[in-house]
């Protein structure tokens, strides 16, 4: 495809993402020679008809310089005008190159660099050419049968053939926030003041996304592990994916698979790898093979980062607050938050479940910042990526997002922090917005 028709899909990919209806246009595109019928049954089973959207535009990038012209003819022919024009900006409309008969027969393939009597009269026209084995002169002459083949068509990579979660139930699943404020003075912990600001965006967020949320306040150790024992026992079949928050003063354990531990308004705390292991595909039937998303609140430690100097055109400046508090806790070491021997649903022997991401606020061993009025940088910058982007990016690279924006932070102009995940998804995640709760897909 020609370069600027690509800026052109890639400017217009919001507005393409949420209004195209690709099952009017499968038909044009594989009459057009554009896709065969593996590609367009690929497509389909993608999911949504914004998951189906999404790879039609990423797969139409790679089907030549046919591929643009022809799109935005079968947008016309199926009535989606105002897409048509939107691509084509005001231009004169572009008219799809007619394919001849060799084309007809072999649509999929793609113009080699080398030149040949076929196409010195129509330069530009795109032409399947049949290419001439290059020989030493020193070798007999070939038979006829193989001195010349037709150039099979180009392989599908595997970032091609990666596929989205389903995300289209409604509702599309349960969302628990834990969210520890006040902790009982022998906890030793000071008060999470600005935690509820968090806990409030990341509510109306959620629902927006279409989950249940579930807000729980101020709980002890064990009734953390009780509400998500209780979590891990409904029964998730009706639904897509299954969200965990948690908002908490925090701190770095020994363990074998997730880092970091978050506190109980009482003091002990829940280590990460046993939350997750209560949603995994063993104590969790119900939601095997979809994806279970855990996002925590809280230091990974009582390290504190400094950064290190870069170029100015390297950052972004923006300054955090000077009263920036922080949810650290040092390294604990206490057998009691380490004990299995009474929790048979939360085994550390157990294999390293997929569909799993946990995103962490920062780096494991390292303090997290909180402002007591806006609340903690993760939240308020995570809830803004949600906002701006659900509707078009994965979770993934809405997460990067995150940690970028944070990276550029500063606490009392000094201090700085980095989120980041442990990512065990299969698949891509894209989740609903409030347009796709309320329209078909």
């Amino acid at each position: 495809m020609d370069p600027k028709h690509k800026i052109v899909l890639q400017r217009n990919r919001r507005p393409l993402v949420v209004d195209l209806k690709p099952s009017e246009l499968y038909d044009g595109l594989l009459e057009k020679g554009i896709f065969t019928q593996d590609m367009i049954d690929e497509i389909k089973s993608s999911g949504t008809r914004r998951d189906q959207a999404r790879q039609l535009l990423c797969d139409l990038e790679k089907r030549g310089s046919r591929a643009f012209p022809c799109f935005v003819q079968c947008l016309r022919d199926a009535g989606q005008l105002p897409l048509a024009e939107l691509l084509l900006g005001g231009e004169a409309p572009v008219q799809p190159l007619v394919p001849t008969a060799l084309e007809a027969i072999h649509p999929v393939l793609q113009p080699l660099p080398v030149s040949s009597p076929m196409d010195v009269d129509r330069p530009g026209k795109y032409i399947a050419p049949i290419c001439p084995i290059q020989r030493p002169s020193d070798t007999p002459s070939p038979s006829p049968e193989s001195e010349y083949r037709i150039p099979r068509p180009p392989r599908r990579t595997r970032k091609d053939s990666i596929q989205s979660y389903k995300m289209d139930a409604s509702p599309c699943g349960h969302c628990l926030i834990i969210n520890n404020v006040k902790f009982e003075p022998n906890a030793n912990l000071s008060n999470r003041t600005g935690s509820n600001v968090d806990c409030d965006k990341l509510e109306k967020r959620f629902k927006s996304l279409n989950f249940i949320v579930a807000v729980k306040t101020n709980l002890k150790y064990k009734q953390i592990r009780h509400e998500l024992s209780v979590l891990s026992k409904m029964d998730h079949s009706p639904f897509d994916c299954c969200v965990v928050i948690i908002l908490s003063h925090g701190t770095e354990v020994n363990h074998n698979r997730f880092p970091g531990a978050v506190h109980g308004v009482d003091g002990p705390a829940v280590p990460v790898q046993f939350i997750t292991n209560y949603l995994n595909g063993q104590h969790c039937p119900s939601l095997q093979g979809k994806p279970k998303l855990f996002f925590i609140q809280a230091c990974g430690g009582g390290e504190k980062d400094t950064g290190f100097e870069v170029s100015p055109d390297e950052v972004e400046p923006c300054i955090g607050g000077a009263d920036d508090q922080t949810d650290a806790m040092p390294m604990s070491s206490s057998s009691d938050s380490l004990s299995t021997s009474d929790e048979p649903d939360a085994r550390a022997t157990l294999p390293t479940p997929s569909d799993i991401l946990v995103s962490y606020s920062t780096f494991p061993g390292f303090v997290s910042w909180r402002d007591p009025f806006s609340g903690s940088w993760y939240v308020e910058i995570l809830d803004h990526i949600l906002e701006e982007n659900a509707v078009t990016n994965d979770l993934v690279t809405m997460l990067m997002m995150v940690n970028n924006e944070v990276s550029q932070n500063s606490a009392k102009g000094l201090y700085k922090q980095m989120p980041g995940s442990f990512n065990f998804l299969r698949k891509l995640l894209y989740f609903q917005t409030q347009s796709q709760g309320q329209t078909p897909a």
